[in-house]
């Protein structure tokens, strides 16, 4: 059984957060927890929000490749965990009205000042390739 986009969103709406993977300058990998907020109605961009003097954010403007890990407790039916893998590109936007569409109030708890905090940025993550397993099937979108 394979999954359409529209399955994959609804695994990953059950997924608070994701590994959110970038190159460095040096070529290495580096990978950080970042939350969806709540905001997945996946159509093949996330977004979440950092600091402009986060690591992941020069690594984004230096290279825009990332990649997206999600990985659910339980699959469908409750059987084995559910693997999401995005690969894509990065790009950062520093938009007001933007950050406003996508703000859940839980990231006041990370953002002193909401919106209005300084150096806020938000990462969109525009995946190009899913993979995903789901412990009986494994299948691979291009978007």
């Amino acid at each position: 059984m394979s999954h359409s986009l529209e399955d994959l969103s609804s695994e990953m709406r059950k997924i608070d957060f994701c590994m959110l993977t970038s190159k460095t300058t040096g070529g290495a990998l580096s990978s950080r927890p970042m939350s969806n907020n709540g905001d997945v109605d996946y159509d093949g961009t996330s977004r979440f929000f950092a600091l402009e003097s986060d690591r992941s954010v020069s690594d984004i403007l230096e290279n825009p490749d990332i990649g997206l890990t999600y990985t659910s407790s339980k699959g469908l039916f409750s059987q084995r965990p559910f693997f999401i893998s995005i690969e894509g590109k990065g790009r950062i936007i520093r938009d007001r009205k933007a950050f406003e569409e996508h703000w859940d109030p839980d990231l006041d708890e990370w953002f002193e000042h909401g919106v209005d905090t300084e150096g806020l940025v938000m990462i969109e993550a525009v995946g190009q390739r899913v993979h995903y397993w789901d412990g009986t099937d494994e299948g691979e979108l291009k978007l």
